[in-house]
């Protein structure tokens, strides 16, 4: 589990034209100036020797520091040293506590929440033509760019492997909420599971949850994924089945 949720969705990356990926025994990286407030900008692992880990730690924070990036630096099983937090944190870097979580994709009571709005939530997965309205409420929620992010989902929804699922959540006509997942090879992970600030607490991320799930199961995955931070999305996932496998710490700039 903990494999399909740290290491498998790596293997689903959609680079964009100048993203480069650096990958090699104990390390694996992400930067992509073209998305400098966020997204393809990341440390996803670290296996550092105590002679050279000063000067990678330097190393990496000048190339993101040179594009002027906001990134992060995810600390999973595995890490070393075990201080490496420690390291980044007298850097500046600030900590964020995420749970890596599970559940199985099966949805055997029904919708997880009734509607507490003037309109009926629905969540439902977007093509080409649902793109605008997703991109949007993405960048919103989540302070990106537009620009930046409108020209990696298409390129996601135009890859090949098609593994990336995009769902936006309607109040109404209006768009509030939208997520993401990937059918990987034995999983589907759930990412960017995001609600603008002015409609949160109608039960849009529970339902773009249950559509995540449906979609997996419809697609032949028996069991779902994601890393969620402890401080919002975790007890929500919790509340609706997932289980915490570990908990992961990640190191951001800004």
């Amino acid at each position: 589990m903990l494999h399909e949720a740290l290491v498998a969705p790596r293997s689903a990356l959609v680079p964009m034209p100048d993203t480069v990926v650096e990958e090699r025994a104990g390390w694996h990286s992400v930067r992509t100036p073209s998305m400098r407030l966020g997204g393809l900008n990341e440390v996803f692992h670290a296996e550092l020797d105590e002679s050279e880990v000063e000067a990678v730690i330097d190393d990496t924070l000048a190339r993101y520091a040179a594009d002027d990036i906001r990134f992060r630096w995810t600390l999973g099983p595995g890490t070393k040293p075990g201080d490496l937090g420690e390291r980044l944190a007298r850097r500046g870097l600030i900590p964020t506590v995420s749970r890596v979580m599970w559940r199985s994709t099966r949805l055997e009571r029904g919708p997880f929440s009734e509607p507490k709005g003037d309109h009926p939530i629905v969540s439902e997965a977007v093509d080409a033509p649902g793109l605008d309205a997703f991109t949007r409420v993405i960048a919103e929620g989540w302070s990106l760019e537009p620009g930046a992010l409108d020209a990696y989902h298409e390129r996601c929804l135009g890859h090949p492997a098609r593994r990336h699922r995009f769902f936006v959540a309607r109040s109404g006509a209006v768009p509030i909420g939208a997520a993401g997942s990937l059918a990987l090879e034995r999983s589907a992970y759930l990412i960017g599971g995001v609600v603008v600030a002015r409609a949160r607490g109608l039960g849009a991320y529970r339902a773009l949850v249950e559509a995540r799930l449906a979609r997996a199961a419809a697609d032949g995955l028996a069991i779902a994924t994601s890393i969620a931070r402890d401080s919002t999305a975790a007890p929500i996932l919790a509340r609706l089945g997932f289980t915490t496998l570990a908990k992961v710490t990640s190191f951001s700039n800004r």
